[in-house]
Order: C-alpha cells, then structure tokens, then sequence
C-alpha cells in the first residue's frame, strides 16, 4: 500500500519526531496540533520539547517541503493519533477500599472526532497513544464509522504504541522493533506498509487489543521492578544495611536483576500506564495496584528523610533542590516525583530553591526554580540530589564547600559517594542507607 500523505495528530515528544520522520523521507505530512503556540514556535525556527537531535530533524523536514503544519486535519491517505493520554487529577476510582486513577481520553477522542470530515475509502487511521485495553476497538472505531464507512471494509484501522526512550527517541523511533496491531489482518498490513518507510527494527503484526495490552505490560512490568526496589531501600534504610552495595552484589546472581531506588516514578509512561490496567480490571490487578501505590509514595519517604535529616522541623530552613525532571538528561517534567518532594518541602514550610538545568525557564505554580546552580545554593542549610543528572553526579565537593554554606547533603537517588562527600566537610544522607553507615 502507497501513501502520498499523511496527517500526524499531536505534535509533541512522539508526535514532532513521527511527523519529521515520515517527512524526511519523502512522504507529504501535515502536522497538526491545537495548540497554536506549538505551531507558532515550530514555524519560526523553534522547537517546544528538548530532545536530542529533534532540532536539525525538524528543520530539515521543513526545508524539503514534505511537513507542513496546522490546527485541524485535512484530507490524507493516513492519519496517525499521538495525543496525551493522561489520567484525571481528582477523579479516582475506588475497588476494596483502595483508589486508582482513571485515564483521560478527551484528547483521543477529540482528535478522532476531527477525523471523520476527512475520512475516505482506503484510509487508514492508527492510534498511537498509550491507551486502556479495547481503546481502538470500543472507542475509536464507533467515533470514526460515525462517517458511515466501515472499519475493516471501507477503511482500515489499527494500534502501534511508541516504544522510545526520552533522550533516545531520534534513534529507537527508526531502530527499535514497531507492533503494529490491526482490527483484522489487513489494517495490520497496511500499518506495517505505512511504517515501513523509515523503520528499520522489525515490524511485528499482531490484533489491535494485543497490541495495546503489550504497550502496558512493558511499563507496568518496569513499575512492579521499581516498586520492589524502593520497598527495599525502606528496609534497608530501618536495618541500617547500604542499599546500593546490596543491589550490586546481589545482582551478581545470574538470574536477579534489582534496579535502583529513586525519589518514586515519573514520566507519562512508567507512572500512569499501569493504572490503565488497574481501571480496566481491578479486581484481577492487585500487584500492580499495590505497585503504583507504593511508587507513588515514595516522594513522601523522600520527604521524611530530608525532615528527620534537618531534625523535624523545616520551617525557615533553607533547602537546594537539585532537579525537577522525572529521569536524568532529560527536560520532561511530566509526573516528577522530584517536583513532588519539592512541594511537600515547601508545604512544610521549608524555602526550597529549585535548579533544573535542562529546564531553566520552566513555571511551576508554588515552586521557585533558579537560573543556576550558584544561585539554588547560595544560602542553602541543606543540599537534595532529586535527579540523577551528569552534571549533579560530576560535582565536585570540595568546590561545592566555596559556593554554599551547607555542610549537609540528602542523596536520593545513589549519585554522590559517601567517603568523598564526607572527606570534603559534608554529611552525606543516602536513600537506603541506615544511620549508621552514612556518617
């Protein structure tokens, strides 16, 4: 199957780099975003999200020609759905006396619905958000044969989640395998046939539902590892064992792979997808319920640290929040935990500056974020490392002694060496690590 001309919908960290891509290789795209803004900057030379390489790519799909933007669809051989998929902030679901979130699929909705004046014979329509199971089936497809042509017979319909790493999406959009699931076997054919203009991976076909519940296995099985691992900096922490030198050696076992503790989970994938399975099915999603409830209290454990560090009192304290982004070298704020912890800290009545070097300009309501590290450090009685960044991990201690009046340090995600740190004048608290190892 050919196709002269697609329309992307949602222009943001997957949809630009799917836009641009299809574009730079020979294939007439219209970008399309509601956000007038987003159009507006990409126009003018800009780009709204940082990622590496995504700049050039954009740019370079401009000058051929090949992408163009706009607010509303036109009429296209394809259209690809890649909006948010959030869930509701205070809507919450309760199963057995516990909550769970509830997923968000206005913007699915919308754009779909901005489909149908378009719709042709032998179109096809992919949606590529992260979505609950049965998403394609028993949402997107009524809304679409409201054109009165027929999935499956008129047009053809399918489901392809993205399967990028922030940071890595230039490449694994091109490399890593694609799953393309269709409502029937030919809407998979002519996804694969749409995708195989830049994916170099392999293109895997399966149905639409399969497709969908594969996207949530994949995070919801990263978020279960996670969860134990924060459960085990807790334990360690009340047993006065080092976490981090207990996950090294026992994942010298050739079957365990332990990953590392953190301030909690982030991001739109790993800390929201999950819950997609919980809504769906709560009665049969308990470890996976307990999972994301216990990586969703984490930032407080955080909290509790940095409060019993400064003696349980934090009101006046000055505190150097270091990171806002969900994961290290990366400007994505989406679900941070760290940004979280930052808030409790100043509901506690703390003066939290915050630095966020990969997004220095960010507005975050109630949070103070400073242009440089200088600047967050200035008065600070307390050092946080939220954020595992390069630039945090490399810092030197004896230099830090220069520049702030700290001589106390809260380490949560396992960046800063103890005897180092210590050496310099510093006290040095890490996630994970009893009292009595930290001294």
């Amino acid at each position: 199957m050919q196709f002269r001309k697609i329309c992307v919908i949602g222009l943001g960290y997957i949809g630009l780099p799917t836009a641009s891509t299809f574009a730079t290789h020979g294939i007439q795209v219209v970008g399309v975003d509601t956000n007038p803004n987003v159009i507006s900057t990409i126009q003018n030379g800009g780009i709204h999200i940082s990622e590496p390489g995504l700049r050039i790519l954009v740019h370079d799909a401009i000058n051929s020609g090949n992408l163009t933007l706009s607010e509303t669809p036109e009429t296209a051989d394809a259209y690809i759905i890649s909006v948010p998929t959030p869930f509701f902030e205070d809507d919450q679901g309760i199963y057995n006396g516990k909550s769970y979130r509830l997923a968000d699929m206005r913007a699915v909705k919308s754009a779909t619905e901005s489909i149908v004046p378009h719709l042709k014979r032998g179109n096809l329509v992919v949606l590529e958000s992260t979505s609950p199971p049965r998403t394609t089936i028993d949402l997107v497809r009524p809304i679409l044969e409201k054109s009165a042509l027929k999935a499956g017979s008129d047009f053809y319909l399918a489901y392809s989640p993205e399967r990028v790493m922030p940071g890595q999406i230039i490449r694994e959009l091109t490399e890593n395998a694609r799953v393309i699931g269709g409502i029937d076997k030919p809407s998979a054919e002519a996804g694969r046939d749409l995708y195989a203009y830049f994916v170099k991976g392999e293109i895997i076909l399966t149905d639409a539902t399969m497709a969908e519940m594969i996207k949530l296995m994949e995070n919801t099985s990263r978020d279960i590892n996670i969860a134990i691992a924060n459960e085990f900096s807790r334990l360690a922490q009340r047993f006065g064992v080092d976490i981090w030198e207990a996950i090294k050696i026992a994942n010298h076992h050739p079957r365990v792979k332990i990953l590392n503790p953190g301030p909690g989970v982030g991001g739109h994938c790993i800390s929201v997808d999950p819950w997609f399975f919980v809504e769906a099915a709560p009665d049969l999603t308990e470890i996976i319920s307990t999972a994301r409830h216990v990586n969703d209290s984490q930032p407080h454990f955080v909290f509790e640290l940095i409060k019993t560090t400064l003696g349980n009192d934090l009101k006046g304290k000055h505190i150097a929040a270091l990171g806002l982004a969900f994961k290290p070298d990366v400007d994505d704020l989406r679900e941070s935990p760290a940004i979280e912890v930052v808030k409790l800290l100043t509901q506690a009545g703390a003066i939290v500056r915050s630095y966020e070097p990969y997004k220095t300009d960010a507005v975050i309501p109630g949070i103070s974020i400073f242009p440089s590290i200088e600047e967050a450090i200035a008065d600070a009685d307390l050092l946080v490392l939220l954020v595992g960044h390069r630039e945090f991990i490399e810092l030197n201690p004896i230099k830090l002694c220069e520049l702030t009046p700290a001589r106390l340090a809260v380490d949560a995600v396992g960046g800063w060496e103890i005897y180092s740190w210590t050496k310099a004048g510093f006290r040095l608290i890490r996630l994970g690590v009893g009292d009595n190892l930290s001294l």
